[in-house]
């Protein structure tokens, strides 16, 4: 039986059974941890089946915000489930990079698992995520057009998850979405705007697969929630701005701390930080003993994530249990 706490992030309930109850401090995931403020005065009406309009208001809303025209933008309840039907509605061969998610291996049967940088057999699609996650390695957005243009001649498709993409606008590749172009492209709601509870994505591409998309998803595949909080959150532009340089600012303060403690961290996403610690299961049961839970890896036992704390008194949790126990 595999441990939970191995499997993915946020799995408080299994921290709680195994280290016991009290004030845990969740940083085992890259969601940011000052979530978007939902208004009060925002008026959902969860009676009647929610209206089209209000899919296309959610839609337009989104594509201003990752630069692509409405008519390229498709809505998920959750980007994992956009990527899980990709496989079965795009068909052919596929590869995805490692280390990545879980879940691009398990969107295309028989997906190849490559190291990122090698050459990519044939006509297959290939799948990767920028920012990658765990590592947060960030591609600009000239490699990954180069990477298009290979797949493109090979007959093959990209295929760009950019779940935590909202804080790097100049490296989305997004913008090139159309018609024309092999490119699909994910994104998740959730993470900038810290509301990942309310499961929302979408899929960015040409306007025959999301066609498919839509006639899979039925009439009403977003709630009225969603709907609502996702469309006002992508036009609150002064939040998005102020999150963007309030994100890099606590990356920046958790990577001094970090460093005090001789963890080098790596990666570029304001999120997160990736740490290689050869201890690295002490080091995380020393934080869960102290009812702080970060990320292990059963594939990478060497490797730690952290999600990057909110506040100055997250920081002195995190630095007095690195120091103490």
């Amino acid at each position: 039986m595999s441990d939970p706490l191995l499997h993915h992030g946020g799995n408080l309930a299994a921290a709680r059974a195994r280290y016991g109850d009290g004030p845990w401090l969740d940083l085992s995931t890259g969601i940011n941890p000052m979530p978007w403020p939902v208004p009060a005065d925002l008026d959902i009406d969860l009676g009647p089946l929610p209206d089209p309009s209000l899919l296309a208001d959610l839609e337009a809303a989104a594509a201003a915000h990752f630069g692509v025209a409405p008519e390229h933008v498709c809505g998920l309840p959750g980007s994992e489930m956009g990527l899980r039907l990709l496989g079965p509605l795009l068909g052919g061969r596929a590869c995805h990079h490692v280390p990545g998610y879980r879940t691009h291996g398990a969107a295309f049967p028989d997906s190849v698992p490559l190291a990122a940088d090698t050459p990519v057999p044939g006509d297959a699609a290939l799948l990767l995520a920028n920012p990658n996650n765990p590592c947060g390695t960030l591609r600009d957005r000239a490699p990954l057009e180069g990477m298009l243009e290979e797949r493109t001649a090979a007959g093959g498709w990209l295929v760009v998850d950019e779940a935590f993409a909202d804080a790097h606008p100049e490296a989305s590749i997004a913008p090139l979405v159309d018609d024309t172009r092999r490119l699909i492209v994910f994104r998740s709601f959730g993470k900038f705007f810290g509301l990942a509870g309310l499961r929302l994505g979408f899929v960015l591409a040409p306007r025959p697969i999301l066609a498919r998309y839509r006639a899979l998803l039925g009439d009403w595949p977003i709630d009225a929630s969603a709907l609502a909080i996702g469309t006002r959150a992508y036009r609150d532009l002064a939040w998005i701005d102020a999150a963007r340089t309030s994100l890099a600012d606590r990356a920046a303060a958790f990577d001094r701390l970090l460093d005090a403690h001789g963890l080098r961290p790596e990666g570029k996403s304001p999120l997160f930080r990736l740490v290689s610690h050869p201890n690295a299961a002490a080091l995380f049961e020393q934080l869960a003993r102290a009812h702080i839970l970060v990320r292990p890896f059963d594939y990478a036992p060497h490797w730690l994530r952290f999600g990057v704390p909110s506040d100055a008194a997250s920081l002195y949790r995190v630095d007095r249990a690195l120091r103490h126990g």
